[in-house]
């Protein structure tokens, strides 16, 4: 025998099957990746389109897991269909035309609003970062997301002060480091016809998941004055 000459023995698993391209899969692993490739390129495209109108804060990633095709796949069909990678999406939704925060200097709101419109909705995106995490298990402390959750429903409130009067919160489950949390706040006016306080319910998300809910009470001085009679300082 040469020196340096080496053998090397190919043992297969009861079940396993070796392809044209002489790789080994499991038996099954056949029928696994035709059902993925049953989606055509074009139904491929329509639902990527789909998703992203539901939801434009999908990252690359995340598709992959829902359209079950590689991370490269989905970029060339985002350049095919000429859509923007998330952080760009988002930065065009940020330029879109939104109310502006009244109740808060915009630097205080924890995280980056793209979405706003004033004791109605919105919408913020926060993401967890090294600063943001326990060291050693790179889960997110607790109160960065309530903080992001609180400055939100702060910020959706039309007025000059609001402030938070009371919050019954829920953590659904860790956020980990480099996660994306979408912040969703919708204004429930109380009705009582006294116009000092409303509620914000506030819904955060990672991709579709909820990780976070929180029903606010925000307190509210120098506000607009609104139909039915709620509060009302005048605008000057």
């Amino acid at each position: 025998m040469r020196s340096g000459a080496f053998f090397f023995i190919l043992v297969l698993v009861p079940g396993t099957k070796i392809d044209a391209k002489n790789r080994c899969r499991p038996a099954g692993t056949e029928r696994r990746w035709a059902g993925i490739e049953r989606l055509s390129k074009r139904e491929r495209h329509q639902k990527l389109i789909q998703l992203l109108d539901e939801n434009p804060f999908y990252t690359d990633r995340e598709l992959t897991r829902l359209l079950k095709v590689s991370i490269q796949t989905i970029r060339l069909d985002r350049m095919e269909l000429a859509i923007p990678e998330l952080r760009e999406r988002i930065k065009m939704m940020a330029e879109r035309s939104f109310d502006h925060v009244r109740s808060l200097p915009i630097h205080e709101v924890i995280g980056e609003i793209v979405d706003l419109q004033l004791d109605k909705s919105g919408i913020s995106m926060f993401e967890i970062r090294q600063e943001h995490v326990f060291s050693r298990t790179g889960i997110a402390r607790g109160h960065h997301i309530f903080a992001q959750a609180n400055s939100l429903a702060v910020a959706v409130i039309d007025a000059e002060v609001a402030l938070t009067a009371s919050a019954v919160i829920r953590f659904i489950r860790p956020v980990k480091l480099g996660e994306k949390c979408i912040a969703k706040a919708v204004v429930r006016p109380r009705g009582n016809g006294k116009g000092q306080r409303d509620r914000v319910d506030v819904t955060t998300y990672v991709g579709e998941e909820k990780v976070f809910m929180g029903r606010f009470v925000i307190h509210r001085t120098g506000g607009a004055k609104r139909e039915g009679g709620v509060d009302v300082a005048d605008r000057h």
